[in-house]
């Protein structure tokens, strides 16, 4: 059986029609997708789940405000983990809870 996994970025100005692709494996089903706010990102995320994924990772960019946001849209739906930089070099060194939130 594959695992049906997701890994979703957050950054300014992304087209989440076009930041999207997957991977597949024998083991794992592998969806990549970035969006432009937390908002956006709470409606993909219930469109991953609505489509099979069990498990969300969120990148960095993700502060503490939009993981737990991600983690309420999908419930008990998936799991929700984190790659952590509390202050993100992409978003010059600031959270994205102070961009996004």
């Amino acid at each position: 059986m594959t695992s049906k996994v997701a890994f979703m970025f957050v950054a300014p100005q992304t087209d989440r029609t076009k930041a999207k692709a997957k991977v597949v494996t024998p083991v794992a089903e592998i969806t990549t997708i970035g969006v432009q706010n937390y908002a956006e990102a709470e409606e993909e995320a219930l469109k991953l789940v609505a489509e099979g994924i069990t498990v969300i990772e969120l990148c960095a960019g993700f502060g503490h405000d939009g993981t737990a946001r991600i983690a309420k849209a999908v419930a008990e739906k998936a799991l929700v983990g984190v790659v952590r930089f509390d202050l993100h070099p992409m978003f010059e060194h600031q959270s994205g809870d102070a961009l996004f939130a």
